[in-house]
């Protein structure tokens, strides 16, 4: 039996005796790019059922058949997390993604806040980018990303029971990373834009009461810096890490 080097993320069923059809862009991977072949095995995951061992049933240059024969790990869905970010450069808003998708995040929203340089996004693009990730790190799960919305409506209809972990540029410094009264259940983290928070925004943050104002550590970090040291703090404390 051939090991399998690759792991594909697929939006079908996957369980035992199962086939699952690739379309072209799938198959122009397996069979253009990694040079797989009839007989060669493959990782499924779907982002429910788990990890499935496959293997190529058909090739061709437009699709493919796969069949599904074992499960190799079992589904294992991250802590209920969202990260919330103010798109930056495209690279490193890219690398806000992947990096959230790879460090256990259940759901990625980016935000339009009052000093966000960019207003519009490629939704499509960056769940592309968490589905790479995904299918790099071993996960079994792919978060969602939104499409861009703003922060105001966002927070005006905050779904009650979620704990927030604001990031405030202005505590660098404090020994605030995340305050003693928070607790373990839904949560979010928001990292701002290059710019910072606008005076109004940050008040406002403060007042809310499931927010929970957080330091992360003596330096302000770039954004993309910001949302890998938040992620591993919060998993540290409460996730799948502790």
């Amino acid at each position: 039996m051939s090991t399998a080097k690759i792991r594909l993320y697929v939006e079908h069923p996957l369980g035992e005796g199962q086939t699952v059809p690739l379309d072209r862009d799938q198959a122009h991977y397996l069979f253009g790019v990694m040079r797989q072949g009839t007989g060669d095995a493959v990782l499924l995951f779907n982002g429910h059922d788990g990890e499935w061992h496959a293997t190529v049933a058909e090739a061709s240059k437009r699709g493919g058949l796969l069949n599904v024969e074992r499960q190799t790990r079992p589904q294992q869905d991250p802590p209920d997390l969202w990260l919330l970010f103010a798109p930056i450069k495209k690279a490193r808003t890219d690398f806000i993604v992947e990096k959230a998708a790879e460090m256990g995040a259940a759901r990625i929203l980016p935000v339009q806040t009052d000093f966000t340089n960019s207003e519009r996004i490629r939704q499509d693009r960056l769940q592309a980018h968490a589905v790479e990730a995904a299918e790099q790190c071993g996960g079994t799960y792919v978060p969602e990303v939104t499409d861009l919305q703003k922060l105001d409506r966002l927070l005006a209809d905050w779904p009650e029971g979620r704990q927030l972990m604001f990031c405030d540029e202005a505590l660098a410094g404090a020994n605030e990373a995340v305050r003693q009264d928070g607790h373990a259940g839904p949560w979010a983290i928001l990292i701002g834009p290059e710019g910072g928070f606008s005076n109004a925004e940050r008040a406002r943050l403060h007042d809310l009461p499931f927010t929970h104002a957080a330091s992360l550590g003596p330096r302000i970090l770039r954004a993309d810096t910001a949302a890998v040291a938040a992620m591993t703090v919060w998993q540290q404390r409460f996730g799948d890490w502790a």
